[in-house]
């Protein structure tokens, strides 16, 4: 099977089992784009892959168990910005948090961890939401891409509507060229699915 050309990288997103049927926050079906993920990592298609890893302390902000008065899914504003408030979930060191075991996480060669800071939430793997200094603090994964030689990124992973969008999303917005792999995605809601397309057609991201 043909590799893709050096200049194009894979971002696996929050593979973690928080997100699967029976996790504190689950994506319907999430489970299902396991095998292919796994397989595409074995298959060493890309020369360079990165994973993200939702790894929040036990009090994060964006935890409705940290509002009082407030249940999960519901929206606040946070340092003047719209929040949904989760279920607690991918608390740093829990079995929810780790990456799933399924997948050979040898073909990784950056494995980043996002959403560490109490007061920050953290959809995209190149920025964190808006903090209390009124910005999106970068990664640094930007830098990291570029410095690798990288000109595109392919996005797979949970959520569909979140993090794997949000990813895309700054990844265009870092320079870099985008293909959303579909597929290998899942929703926390499919209700989403029709703004979520509609999203990466505006970003000019390409459905892979």
């Amino acid at each position: 099977m043909n590799r893709f050309p050096v200049d194009v990288a894979l971002i696996v997103v929050d593979l973690q089992p928080d997100f699967m049927p029976g996790g504190a926050l689950a994506c319907a079906d999430g489970d299902a784009i396991v095998p292919g993920i796994a397989e595409l990592l074995a298959q060493r298609r890309y020369h360079t892959v990165v994973a993200t890893q939702d790894w929040h302390p036990a009090d994060h902000a964006s935890f409705a168990s940290q509002h009082p008065g407030h249940a999960p899914f519901e929206q606040i504003t946070l340092h003047g910005h719209p929040q949904t408030l989760w279920p607690d979930h991918c608390v740093q060191g829990t079995p929810g948090a780790a990456l799933h075991s399924s997948v050979d996480w040898d073909a990784a060669d950056l494995i980043l961890r996002k959403g560490t800071r109490r007061q920050v939430d953290s959809y995209s793997a190149f920025q964190e939401n808006f903090g209390p200094e009124g910005t999106r603090p970068a990664t640094g994964l930007a830098g990291w891409l570029r410095e690798r030689g990288i000109a595109e990124v392919h996005v797979c992973g949970l959520a569909r509507d979140y993090c794997v969008l949000w990813t895309a999303q700054d990844a265009v917005a870092s320079g870099f060229r985008v293909g959303y792999l579909w597929e290998l995605t899942r929703a926390v809601s499919a209700d989403n699915d029709a703004t979520t397309r509609d999203a990466l057609l505006a970003a000019g991201i390409q459905v892979r």
